[in-house]
């Protein structure tokens, strides 16, 4: 159990889940072919979970002073596993999704593609020693490479196949892809800072420069509230322009329910939050969020189908 903690499970299978539910729950319900087979589709999923679990494993190993302050009970590094067979775990990781990525460029003939799982990797190095305790960067990069798994998959599984006839199709279902990774940066860009929010009193005492050490709790949290408003209105302009007004009722339905109303209740809650307890919370109600808006595909693809 020590070792899934390490690797934080939850979240490599809320990535795994992410990445399927797009192929299986989005492009395979589009009459449309796609680059990868099922079983080289899944070898691209364990790419980026291995790539991400290794970059957890890095993170792990140079937090483990802010998380002894922060969150004592869940330093995995020095305390259950030495830091030694830490560091092999994260070369293991890294290399496994590295190879994995390189095998995947040559099978659809773009080997340069590799060059992408090593920047990916390196960047998550650089940002668990470097970047992480710069204004804003670290919450803009951790950010920009989960809205990246979405991309890759348009990337790996969209642009092989693409050709004059089919190009206008693949543009689409292309930029829908491109609206969801941007969903997932904004959502999970607000959420970092939260966590910031979260974690400022361990942050301070080792000397990290995050937002809420800048500014102070209450301006960082009317900060987050004005952010949120973005998605807010984002979403709002989506259901109406491509769900309401095409009679999609369930997929309107679900995005009201599920990310329109969360998000609300995220923002009401923003305001006046000022204890660890509350931004834990709204931490966990925006990976909610970013889960339902997700999974929203598949209700939206379906509406689709049985509409039409």
């Amino acid at each position: 159990m020590k070792y899934l903690k390490l690797i934080r499970y939850q979240n490599l299978l809320m990535l795994a889940s992410m990445q399927l539910i797009f192929r299986y729950g989005f492009l395979e319900l589009q009459n449309i072919p796609l680059a990868l087979a099922h079983w080289q589709y899944g070898l691209l999923v364990l790419a980026t979970m291995s790539i991400a679990a290794g970059g957890y494993i890095i993170n792990n190993i140079f937090d483990v002073e802010t998380d002894t302050e922060n969150k004592p009970n869940n330093v995995i590094v020095g305390k259950f596993i030495s830091e030694t067979k830490a560091h092999n775990l994260y070369i293991g990781f890294t290399v496994i999704g590295v190879a994995i990525g390189f095998y995947l460029s040559n099978v659809i003939d773009k080997p340069s593609f590799a060059s992408l799982f090593i920047v990916i990797a390196a960047t998550l190095y650089f940002y668990a020693t470097n970047l992480k305790q710069s204004l804003l960067i670290g919450n803009i990069i951790v950010a920009m490479l989960l809205s990246f798994s979405v991309i890759i998959i348009g990337i790996f599984d969209l642009y092989p196949v693409a050709n004059q006839e089919n190009r206008s199709v693949m543009g689409l279902l292309f930029s829908i892809l491109l609206d969801y990774a941007i969903f997932a940066f904004i959502i999970n860009f607000i959420r970092e800072i939260v966590k910031d929010l979260q974690d400022v009193e361990g942050d301070s005492n080792q000397g990290m420069n995050t937002l809420p050490i800048s500014f102070g709790i209450k301006k960082t949290s009317k900060l987050v509230f004005g952010l949120s408003l973005i998605p807010i209105i984002l979403i709002l302009n989506y259901i109406s322009t491509n769900l309401f007004a095409y009679e999609l009722i369930y997929g309107t339905l679900f995005g009201i329910i599920f990310i329109l109303a969360p998000l609300l209740y995220f923002t009401t809650k923003i305001w006046s939050a000022t204890q660890t307890k509350d931004f834990h919370h709204l931490s966990t109600v925006l990976k909610w969020i970013l889960f339902f808006g997700i999974l929203s595909i598949v209700v939206i693809s379906l509406n689709i189908k049985f509409n039409a």
